[in-house]
């Protein structure tokens, strides 16, 4: 019987080659500053700006490139869509750094990382203008991975928290809500440009029912996303829809990491537009980021 410290191997899966189970990484593979990115494809629409790349890896939806931009190391990765991926990538990211491979034990010494979530979003505010960027300062759970981990309150969030719950008392508006938790606020300075937007970003489980979208079945949030775009918290408002921060923060948040969410927004919910130019407009928020973070 294995002794309670260390991490049994179908807890820890290590593959034959030393790299961790789903992203087939090695310890050493990845940078301390990490950009998510959910689609695979937009991995090198990041890695393009690198001066050099030293690691590129690929398993399943994970894809991986660390580079320098001149003395500056810096890594991508695609997490796929959705929470459940999230959890994939954040525990196995950090179990790179935080966990020893050979002796499956925790150091001693943990590395806290910068996570910096370059995304795509629906907007819930009519005065946001289609293309803009915004940048995630709460972020708000209508999944359920957090129910099944040990949490622990971020008292950032309590105050919003109370008035959520009041305003789903007074519209009728079902509290799908599972956890609360801010971005990093020296990441998020860092970053935003003064004519960027910040707000309250809602993390759902799906891109169609969840977000209030209707093609042949009706959703049940449908009526609700009128009254989730009047929701109010002193200066905070539900700005957009998206389906992977909540638990990039929730997961930062109890891994003593940083995180922040820079979102494209592609789509206006409430005036049913959507952009005719996307992928320009992806391609200026990478060059804004890369550009702060170096």
């Amino acid at each position: 019987m294995m002794s309670k410290n260390i991490i049994t191997p179908s807890e820890l899966i290590v593959n034959p080659d030393g790299s961790i189970y789903h992203l087939h990484l090695q310890p050493g593979d990845l940078a301390e500053t990490i950009i998510t990115v959910g689609d695979q494809n937009r991995v090198e629409a990041v890695s393009k700006h690198f001066d050099r790349i030293e690691v590129k890896k690929s398993n399943r939806e994970f894809t991986t490139h660390t580079g320098y931009i001149g003395s500056k190391r810096l890594s991508v990765i695609s997490t796929g869509i959705g929470t459940d991926n999230i959890d994939i990538v954040l525990n196995e990211v950090d179990a790179l750094f935080n966990i020893d491979m050979e002796t499956r034990q925790i150091k001693d010494d943990l590395t806290s990382l910068s996570f910096v979530r370059i995304g795509t979003s629906g907007c819930l505010q009519d005065d946001i203008p289609i293309d803009s960027f915004l940048f995630t300062v709460f972020s708000v759970g209508l999944d359920n991975l957090f129910s099944f981990y040990e949490t622990v309150s971020d008292k950032s969030t309590i105050r919003i928290q109370t008035d959520f719950q009041d305003f789903c008392s007074r519209s009728g508006t079902p509290r799908y809500a599972t956890i609360w938790h801010k971005g990093n606020e020296v990441l998020l300075n860092q970053l935003k440009e003064e004519n960027d937007h910040t707000g309250v970003t809602l993390t759902c489980p799906g891109f169609y029912g969840p977000q209030g979208r209707q093609l042949r079945i009706n959703s049940k949030l449908t009526p609700f996303v009128n009254a989730l775009s009047h929701f109010q918290s002193g200066d905070y408002r539900f700005t957009n829809f998206e389906m992977e921060t909540s638990g990039i923060y929730g997961m930062s948040h109890l891994l003593g990491h940083k995180a922040i969410s820079c979102n494209a927004l592609l789509a206006n919910r409430r005036l049913g537009t959507f952009s005719t130019n996307p992928k320009e407009t992806v391609d200026r928020l990478i060059e804004q980021v890369i550009k702060k973070l170096v």
